[in-house]
Order: C-alpha cells, then structure tokens, then sequence
C-alpha cells in the first residue's frame, strides 16, 4: 500500500473513532438521570397515567380544594412540567401554592423521567409531545374546565410548552420559569455539567442529537421559542408570563433578554435568587404567577 494510501486509512481510522466518541457522548448527554418519585403530595391526590406516542407517563392529579368538599364543579387547572433530570414530585414547590389558591393541578414525570416509561432519544421536543398528551388526557376529564387549562414550566418543560403553542396546544395561560431559548445553551449547560469541553462539542452534539432522535431541521428550525412567542404575542394568542432569576448560571438570565429583544412587551419578571431551580423563593415570584393565573383563568 502506497504512503497516501496509509494516510488515508489512517485518517479514515481517526475520523471513525471521533465519530463513535462524540456519539456516545451524544447517548450520555439524551440519558438524563432516572430520579424517582419519594415524596408525594400532602393533600389528597389521584394516581393517574396516560399515552405519549406509545410509552406510558404516570402523574398525579390533585383535586381543587374547594371539590374536596363538595362545593364546587368544572375548576380550572394547572399542569406542572417539570425540566430536565427532573421529576413531578421535585416540582411541587410549584404545585402545592397554586392548589392553596383553589386550582386543580396535574403533575407528571416525561417520558425517560421519574416512574414514566423510558424513551429513546429524549429532546425538548419530546417534553412538548408529552405536555400535548398531558392536554388532551385532561380535555376528556368531564370534572375540569377545559377551557381554563393553565402551564406552568421549568426549564425545559418551560421549552416544550412554548413549542406546545406553535403546535396548537389549548393552553388558557402560560409561565415559564428559567426557560433555555437556544440549543447551544441546552448544550452548552449539559456539557458544564458533565466538566466536558464545550469546543468542538456544543457544535457537533447537536447534530448527532438531530440524527438520533431523527428530528428534521425544518422541525429544528421551527422549534424556535423566540419567534413563537413573538407571532403569539402578534396574534393576541395565549398570555405569557416569563420569569427568570438574574442569578441562575445554569441557563442564564440572557436567554429571557434575548426573547425580549424580539418582543419587549412580554409580561415578564426577573427574579434575584440564586440557581436555576429557585425563583419561587423571591419575594416577588407568587404574587406576580398567583395574580396571572387568577386573571387569566377566571370565569
């Protein structure tokens, strides 16, 4: 064999080994941490389950306060998603304030989350799926008003609910909580996470993402949460409450200002705690969400 030809080869060699390197960082990076469920909640709730594309997804479902003593009919209610490496359980902090304020609430663990089923490429686009399936599983309830259907997200189940409006989702009111708008965030904090080095990662994991979960880049291109926001906006669509803390490295304040660039007039709220799972902690976040959702999901 010729010196070129062992170059070549070589080179062949090399590039091979990149490539099944990056992909299994790509696996490691879909695999988020299967936390399961140890508390529950303090108030009476229902175990429920339901169907997102085939796999089974297990919530809870809690029944408003004023239901419990047989006083009221149709409530309004709030759907918890929880975000990445997440379960339902970790979002009660959410849950359990907005239930005081006479809401029904539905929790549940995405897919390859919590006591859900496991699924193979886990994507933000999937925690919009699953959010969808959550909504239509609550729209056959005869004992909610489906009409008054609220979302309340962090992080990533704040991403996928943003995708969920482009996909026509009946969502009555929205707030999102330290929501990531851009893939080289997502990337980028997973790769922080992991001590990985962002260069060449951040440029080429997305890619390999993009072939394994077999997401076409229209659909990437449209999963853009800067420009559904601002064409909801446009349309007088579904209200939005945006909330984030200046203080959270993890997915940092910047990915909000970057969504107010394109649309200032959001109803927004920054919050001044530290760490991406904290905002609810400020003095100023539950008067701000309390307030929203007692508006927009009145009679």
């Amino acid at each position: 064999m010729s010196m070129l030809g062992w170059m070549l080869g070589g080179l062949g060699a090399v590039t091979g080994s990149l490539a099944a390197a990056i992909y299994g960082l790509t696996v490691k990076a879909q695999k988020p941490r299967h936390i399961p469920n140890t508390i529950v909640p303090p108030v009476p709730y229902e175990d429920v389950s339901w169907q997102s594309q085939g796999k089974s997804v297990k919530g809870w479902f809690l029944p408003p306060i004023d239901t419990q003593r047989g006083l009221g009919a149709k409530p309004a209610v709030i759907v918890v998603a929880h975000g990445w490496n997440s379960n339902r359980s970790r979002v009660l902090r959410y849950a359990l304030p907005l239930h005081e304020e006479g809401f029904a609430i539905v929790m549940y663990d995405a897919r390859s989350h919590g006591d859900s089923d496991d699924y193979r490429a886990p994507s933000g686009l999937q925690f919009r799926d699953d959010l969808l399936a959550a909504l239509a599983w609550l729209e056959k309830r005869p004992d909610i008003d489906s009409k008054r259907i609220g979302v309340i997200g962090h992080s990533l189940g704040a991403f996928g609910a943003v995708l969920a409006l482009d996909a026509g989702a009946k969502i009555a009111a929205l707030v999102t909580d330290s929501m990531p708008v851009r893939f080289a965030t997502m990337i980028g904090a997973e790769l922080r996470r992991r001590r990985l080095p962002q260069f060449p990662l951040a440029h080429l994991i997305p890619l390999f993402m993009m072939w394994r979960s077999r997401i076409p880049r229209a659909m990437m291109r449209r999963a853009n949460p800067v420009k559904i926001l601002k064409d909801n906006a446009d349309k007088h669509g579904t209200p939005v409450l945006l909330v984030h803390s200046r203080k959270d490295l993890f997915i940092p304040a910047s990915e909000l200002n970057y969504v107010l660039t394109g649309t200032p007039s959001l109803p927004h709220l920054f919050v001044d705690v530290e760490g991406h799972s904290a905002s609810e902690s400020d003095p100023a976040f539950w008067p701000a969400v309390k307030r929203f959702f007692k508006e927009q999901l009145k009679k």
